[in-house]
């Protein structure tokens, strides 16, 4: 039976255990970049897609929260366990109620008709080959495929399907060559920004 951690994520309490990625201080940039965000989006929830434990966007729901800008956020994982943590973390951050976990595959968690002023993205971006360099971390959380970017468009594929209008995503990628190799289509890359151990991507239609 893996045992339970936590961690301080930017003043928020995150569980988890070695089957979710152990989360990052440095995407905690992520959060704070969509909160801003938040002030000028559409109204609408937010989504978070492989939301993991959940702390991105539950920092960026506190964050905008803080500002006068409160949302609901639906945070869905394909992993079971992470889909668990992310459901306790929101109770434990006093978000529980304005957050709904929902655990399945990104192609299938949304019905047609749902739209978001905001999709958050953290996809596993090591390429296969490299996944030998981070013993560490489970698997299924750091593989995204031959290039690293299986999940990432698929991430993108399902954002572009679910937005309104005048909406955005930002998305987490390894490098910035990455980005370049994204294809990114129907949305376009709008801003990247650097950050410690990889870089985020502002896409909008």
């Amino acid at each position: 039976m893996p045992t339970t951690l936590a961690t301080d994520f930017h003043g928020l309490t995150i569980a988890y255990d070695d089957t979710v990625l152990t989360p990052r201080p440095w995407t905690g940039q992520q959060s704070r970049w969509a909160a801003d965000l938040l002030a000028t989006a559409p109204d609408g929830p937010v989504l978070e897609l492989c939301a993991g434990a959940g702390q991105i966007g539950l920092l960026a729901l506190a964050y905008a929260g803080a500002a006068g800008h409160p949302r609901h956020l639906v945070a869905v994982d394909a992993s079971a366990a992470a889909c668990g943590f992310a459901r306790r973390n929101a109770d434990a951050a006093g978000l529980g109620e304005h957050v709904e976990v929902r655990h399945g595959r990104l192609e299938e968690a949304l019905a047609p008709q749902e739209r978001f002023a905001l999709v958050i993205a953290d996809p596993p971006w090591v390429p296969s080959t490299d996944t030998g360099q981070f013993p560490d971390d489970p698997l299924t959380a750091i593989d995204g495929g031959p290039d690293g970017l299986d999940l990432a468009r698929a991430c993108v594929r399902t954002a572009a399907d679910h937005l309104l209008p005048g909406a955005a995503v930002v998305l987490q990628l390894g490098h910035r060559d990455q980005v370049d190799r994204l294809d990114a289509e129907p949305l376009q890359v709008r801003e990247v920004r650097d950050g410690e151990r990889g870089v985020l991507v502002l896409l909008a239609p």
